[in-house]
């Protein structure tokens, strides 16, 4: 890959990984609710869950989809679904202070699998193969995982910790409460805006 295309990538996978997402929302929420150590393995599962994904999609998924558009439909009403499941469990989830703290992080795997059903995640993956890979590739589909998984450490990274500053100034259950409703919103608005 020539320089200016490599320098694409990284400005196209930065405005990706960076914007709010899903991924992005989940992550704050998590920093807010249990902190960052404990939001560690959600961070992985999305670092390397995606990059996973990157590869497969540039080693042939992206012609399934191209041969079957409907699959393409078929996963948007699944990953709908999943979005308003996570949504529900974010908003009703109780502060982890209070006697029925409930709110679990996502486990690594259970993140890496979440990237399955991410509108945003397979709208990126589609995107950066059709427009960076070329075709069966190795040598640039490698490059192109390794690349998000070089900016998805600082943009994981920063959205928990900005969810664990926001759990300073979130004093009250009541206050935390309001933020995991927000945030149920959001999510549910990143999926709206992801179809």
């Amino acid at each position: 890959m020539e320089y200016p295309h490599l320098l694409a990538l990284i400005t196209f996978a930065f405005v990706g990984a960076f914007t709010p997402g899903p991924n992005n929302i989940m992550l704050m929420a998590s920093g807010a609710n249990v902190g960052f150590v404990r939001t560690i393995p959600h961070m992985l599962g999305v670092i390397f869950g995606f990059a996973f994904m990157l590869v497969l999609v540039g080693f042939g998924l992206i012609q399934i989809f191209h041969t079957y558009p409907q699959l393409e439909k078929g996963l948007q009403i699944l990953s709908a679904i999943y979005l308003l499941y996570l949504a529900y469990k974010i908003a009703r989830s109780e502060p982890v202070d209070s006697r029925v703290g409930d709110y679990k992080p996502m486990s690594f795997l259970a993140a890496a699998s979440f990237q399955w059903v991410n509108p945003k995640g397979w709208s990126m993956a589609l995107s950066v193969m059709s427009i960076y890979a070329t075709t069966s590739d190795m040598f640039s589909v490698l490059l192109i995982a390794f690349v998000f998984i070089c900016i998805n450490v600082p943009t994981v990274s920063f959205w928990t910790v900005a969810g664990k500053e926001l759990q300073k100034r979130l004093k009250t259950p009541r206050h935390l409460k309001l933020f995991n409703y927000s945030m149920a919103g959001l999510l549910v608005g990143s999926m709206v805006m992801g179809f």
